[in-house]
Order: C-alpha cells, then sequence, then structure tokens
C-alpha cells in the first residue's frame, strides 16, 4: 500500500485533528466548497480537525500556489481541472503547513485567525459543480436481494448482471448538499387493488446508502478510458444517498428504467476525500465469476476498507436508529471497471462528473444498505429505538450517512450526508 502525503504518523498543531475519533486528522485533508458565516462568498477548504482551513486566504498570501487562483472560487471544479501533479503538490504542501512542527502557520497569529473558522460556524456549499451524474448498481448483494423481492428468488439476478456493471443516466440539477431538505415526490403508482395507476405523494420513500467518486479529467468524444487507467481519472470520493420513491419506481421502470422515481433528490457530503487519502486503505474487491471481458479485466486491489452506517432520526423526537452497517468494499464492480464501461461506447466524461455506487450491501445481518431490503418492502417494519416502527421514510424523518476508514490511531472520513424529509407539495 502506498501513502500519497502526510504520513501515518504525522500530527498537527490543530489539537482536534489529533484525535483518534475525528474524521478530519491531517492524514486526510478533504476539499469543501464553505462560507465562513451564512452569507459570506464561498470559497475553497479543507477539514482539519473541528475546524475549515481557508485556502482562500493561504493563496492569497502566498503560501499556496498552483500557478494561478484556483481557490477563490464558488466550485471546485477550477482547482480539479489542474490535473493530478497539481492536487498532490497542493495537498503536500497544505500538510505541511498543518503539521506540528512547521512554524510558518503556527507561529503567525494574526494570519491562523483569518484562515481557520471552526466548523460550527461555516455554510457548506455543494463542492463541484456537476455537468452529469450516473448511477450504477454494483452491489451483488443488493442486487440480489432486490431481484429475489420482485422477480424470480431462485434466479435474482439478470443476466448481464455479471457480465457489466449495470447503471442509468440521473439527474444532475437535482444533487444537492448535505444538510437540503428533500421534498416527498409526487408521481404515478400502480396499487396492487387497482386496475389503473393512481396520482399523489410517494408512500414508500426510501435511502440508498452509496459512496460517489468525482471525476477529474476531460475526455474526448469518442475516446473510451481504459480499465486500467481509470483510477487516474478520478479526484475525490464523497457519501452519497439516492432517495428513492419505491412505488413509482415498480410501476414506471419497465421498460426504460428509473425516472421520477430518482430524480427529485440525491443528497452528497460537502467534504471530498481526495483519492490518494484513500490510498493505505485498498483491498481485493469480490472475486468475479465469469471472468469479465478483456476491456473489464484489471489486476491489483481495487476495493476500498470504507466502513459506512445509515441512521434515521424519527420525527417524534425519539433517538436515532442504526439502519446498517456495511462496507465499500464488498461492490462486486470496482471504481475503475464502472468508468471503463461507461466510456467504452465513446461517451465522454467531463471534470464534476458524479458517478454513484449503487445501494452498498453486504452479505452479514444488518449489512443491508435500503429500507427495501431491510424490511422486505414494507412487509417487516424496522423498530425504532424509543419506540414506534418503520417500514419507509415518513415525513420529517431525517436520514444520516457516515462512514470512514480505519488507520493505527486515526481515521480518514467523509463526516456526514444528510437530509431532511418534507411532506409532499400540494397540487
Amino acid at each position: 500500500m502506498t501513502t500519497i502525503g502526510p504520513q501515518p504518523d504525522w500530527r498537527s498543531w490543530v489539537e482536534s485533528a489529533n484525535s483518534a475519533d475525528t474524521h478530519f486528522p491531517i492524514q486526510n485533508l478533504p476539499y469543501g466548497v464553505f462560507s465562513p458565516e451564512p452569507g459570506a462568498s464561498p470559497r475553497i477548504g479543507v477539514a482539519i480537525g473541528d475546524f475549515v482551513l481557508d485556502l482562500s486566504e493561504l493563496e492569497a498570501e502566498g503560501l499556496l500556489w498552483c500557478g494561478k487562483k484556483v481557490f477563490d472560487h464558488s466550485t471546485l471544479n477550477p482547482f480539479i481541472t489542474l490535473g493530478r501533479a497539481a492536487w498532490r503538490d497542493a495537498r503536500q504542501r497544505i500538510a505541511q503547513l498543518l503539521r506540528d512542527s512547521e512554524p510558518a502557520l503556527r507561529d503567525n497569529v494574526m494570519l491562523r485567525e483569518r484562515c481557520l473558522v471552526p466548523s460550527t460556524r461555516v455554510q457548506m456549499h455543494l463542492p463541484v459543480q456537476i455537468p452529469g451524474y450516473t448511477d450504477f448498481y454494483s452491489s451483488k448483494e443488493h442486487a440480489t436481494n432486490v431481484g429475489k423481492l420482485f422477480r424470480d428468488p431462485d434466479n435474482a439476478l439478470l443476466p448481464n448482471w455479471l457480465e457489466m456493471p449495470i447503471a442509468y443516466n440521473g439527474r444532475a440539477s437535482s444533487v444537492v448538499v448535505s444538510g437540503t431538505p428533500v421534498q416527498r415526490p409526487n408521481g404515478q403508482m400502480k396499487l396492487p387493488d387497482q386496475q389503473r395507476p393512481v396520482f399523489g405523494a410517494c408512500r414508500k420513500l426510501d435511502l440508498e446508502l452509496e459512496m460517489g467518486f468525482i471525476v477529474g479529467a476531460q475526455t474526448p468524444l469518442g475516446t473510451p478510458i481504459p480499465c486500467d487507467q481509470a483510477q487516474e481519472y478520478v479526484f475525490g470520493m464523497v457519501l452519497l444517498n439516492d432517495w428513492s420513491a419505491r412505488d413509482l419506481q415498480a410501476w414506471e421502470y419497465v421498460p426504460l428504467g428509473p425516472f421520477n422515481a430518482k430524480t427529485f433528490a440525491t443528497t452528497i457530503s460537502p467534504w471530498v476525500v481526495p483519492f490518494d487519502a484513500l490510498e493505505p486503505f485498498r483491498v481485493a474487491q469480490p472475486s468475479q465469476s465469469p471472468e469479465p471481458l478483456a476491456y473489464l479485466q484489471q489486476t491489483g486491489e481495487h476495493a476500498f476498507d470504507i466502513h459506512l452506517e445509515a441512521w434515521l432520526r424519527p420525527h417524534e423526537g425519539h433517538d436515532e436508529t442504526l439502519l446498517c452497517q456495511t462496507n465499500f468494499r464488498y461492490l462486486y464492480w470496482s471504481i475503475a471497471q464502472q468508468l471503463a464501461h461507461h466510456t467504452v461506447s465513446g461517451c465522454n466524461v467531463r471534470v464534476g462528473d458524479l458517478m454513484g455506487s449503487g445501494t452498498i450491501s453486504g452479505p452479514e445481518p444488518g449489512s443491508l444498505g435500503s429500507l427495501l431490503e431491510i424490511t422486505l418492502n414494507g412487509r417487516e417494519p424496522l423498530a425504532l429505538k424509543g419506540g414506534g416502527q418503520r417500514g419507509f421514510i415518513e415525513d420529517g424523518d431525517a436520514i444520516r450517512l457516515t462512514g470512514w476508514c480505519q488507520g493505527e490511531g486515526y481515521r480518514v472520513g467523509f463526516g456526514n450526508c444528510e437530509g431532511k424529509v418534507l411532506a409532499a407539495r400540494s397540487l
């Protein structure tokens, strides 16, 4: 395993970054877009312990320079466009400035007060401008569970699932940052005892515990990305909740797949963890049988050991209930295979494109990444901590995703990805 940038034994002069359970130690340094207070202009920062480091201030002081101004912007896209060498140089420089042995920022009290902002005070924004959004379906356990619920339990996977990463093109315009309320969608649904569909508010609103990756380079139309080079096109990763209206989805997805059941909202975490920060946590992905076709073959380790959790905070005011604990390492199709398949037809990608993993479910009890699976489509409701139960998400409920990689005495985390459900709009 390779560590690029700050080493596992590095410590920071930001004391909260040295806590064993913080998501944002010096070994992480995720990028985000923030305002130092509500209403202030957005700019780029990194999370470090309980603070946000304002990179635009460091840039203005000449302590961080990428050849042009890229941190006094409202999206990460200008920085990402500079390419991998610039990403690594910037991350190395930021880590050096935050290291406990480096006085340049540590001992400059006035500058430190300007550029180090308590995270409780900031307003976070969508970190990237997203030209396109694609959501994959890459968890074998999830696809099998769904197939058993709605098709033949003995032949749950469709024949193409084991041959290629299945996906649908989502709606980039409705991707929102963590903390944005999610309005319950209206739409058509076919009830079992009705001959024709009815129109109304979704009755089976669900979460999908996913991760997403941000594309870091543009490709020309007609140019596929080889599988063994695909990871070079990835800037970083986020938590992702692909909110799903299961009753709308069941009626509309034949013959062309999800539409209104998915387009109303997709929530991502505000912090983008650099791909380089995840390198120490590479692990082998699940074995693949049959052997993938040549353009999807890869060698080495292409999964990441990322612990993931989903929580529900009910509108009744009870404590949060843990819905599931799973791991990114369970994904059958890797990020590299997803990107290679996405572009093999000649589809071009652009800086900021968002690719979702699909719901991540595992083989163990308690590792199912959606209420559809946990409650068997609502037939066996989940008991909530403090009382009550849920088949699906109710108005006023809030869903929180979180996740981290566990190092020796430190974590590389993603923070939280949250959204509270509002009642459907009256028509």
